[in-house]
């Protein structure tokens, strides 16, 4: 009897060990129910929850808008064309031709640049230096000069041998090229290389600028009978072209045709004022 009163008396009789059991871990779970609450309460400024209790169909579709993407389709704009530049300029002509081969770079077209020999050594080493030594020109490798400086008389066929001499170089160093233009170093283009490709991206690649006739009307007894000479042929010196008073028969082995390379320059480039 006596055991019985005293155990019923231990039952009666509180545990301070065991309460302190119980209030830890209901003091965790009850702050991490408060902090879950809180961060439902958190939204990002477009009003969306952060951490929403429930998934919405429209916020889904909101968020992600993958299945409305569509792939686009293969461009089908033509491949742009490549052109093929010789700018010459003579003496003093250094840095104005430095600053229009800037103006018209691009990597995808070709270069060739010319100091004439009237120009000093100097000047076209000068010139030798800044093409060899650019860095992007290095790197792409379409700019060339002409080391072996011609002597170039306006209107005389010197100029026209220079033309050819600088094609001759372009066509060696791989001729990809669609179209050539000659420039000096006194014009500047207008508009970007850019523009100028994507236009003429659109032109078939056999298209001739060049007017090129056999009906020479007048041209007959103006340009096909004189005879000019030309001092940039056997002198050191530049002169201008002479007109002696005799004239030659036009010949009758082959037909004259002629052409205006001034069509080139309008057509082509319309987008350089000197």
């Amino acid at each position: 009897m006596k055991k019985l009163k005293s155990y019923l008396k231990q039952q009666q009789t509180p545990n301070p060990n065991m309460e302190r059991k119980w209030i830890f871990p209901l003091t965790i779970a009850s702050i991490f129910s408060l902090f879950i609450l809180f961060l439902t309460t958190l939204t990002s400024p477009d009003g969306i929850p952060f951490f929403p209790l429930y998934r919405s169909s429209t916020v889904s579709s909101a968020i992600f808008v993958e299945s409305k993407l569509h792939p686009l389709p293969p461009s089908t704009l033509p491949p742009p064309p490549r052109f093929a530049y010789l700018i010459s300029g003579s003496i003093g002509d250094g840095e104005m031709l430095k600053r229009t081969l800037q103006a018209l770079y691009h990597p995808l077209n070709s270069y060739v640049v010319h100091l004439d020999l009237e120009s000093p050594p100097k000047e076209r080493a000068d010139l030798h230096e800044y093409v060899i030594n650019h860095p992007v020109f290095v790197k792409v490798g379409n700019v060339f000069m002409i080391t072996k400086a011609n002597l170039v008389t306006y209107r005389g066929p010197t100029m026209v041998a220079n033309t050819l001499h600088a094609a001759a170089i372009l066509l060696r160093k791989g001729g990809e090229w669609d179209w050539f233009i000659n420039l000096s170093a006194t014009d500047y283009p207008l508009v970007t290389q850019d523009d100028l490709l994507h236009t003429f991206s659109y032109l078939p690649r056999d298209l001739n600028f060049i007017d090129h006739t056999s009906n020479i009307g007048w041209k007959e007894f103006q340009r096909a009978k004189p005879i000019i000479i030309d001092p940039g042929l056997y002198m050191t010196k530049k002169a201008d072209v002479f007109w002696i008073t005799q004239r030659r028969s036009v010949p009758t082995a082959f037909k004259l045709f002629t052409g205006e390379n001034f069509d080139v320059y309008f057509s082509v480039c319309l987008i350089c004022v000197a």
